[in-house]
């Protein structure tokens, strides 16, 4: 059955958040709450690579130092990240 859930919803007030009750009328609580539980699960990697995997990676050598610098500036990019998409530990 659907259902009306309060949400908390940011006000016309800058960083006012209150409570306002959201029709979803397409989302059950079925829904909601197997979102609830994913959101609760842990996320970790389903399995290391495969022996065919590591060959393959052993066999295509050094990474070329343009890829490395690329990889070194999104590590340091991501690690800044301010706002949206922040990831908080």
């Amino acid at each position: 059955m659907p259902s009306t859930r309060s949400r908390t919803r940011c006000t016309a007030e800058r960083g006012a958040r209150q409570e306002i009750p959201v029709s979803e009328p397409d989302i059950t609580d079925e829904t909601l709450e197997a979102d609830e539980r994913d959101a609760a699960a842990a996320h970790r990697a389903d399995r290391g690579p495969t022996p065919e995997e590591e060959t393959a990676a052993d066999e295509h050598g050094e990474v070329s130092p343009e890829s490395a610098a690329a990889y070194k500036e999104a590590i340091e990019r991501g690690a800044h990240v301010k706002g949206e998409g922040q990831i908080d530990p």
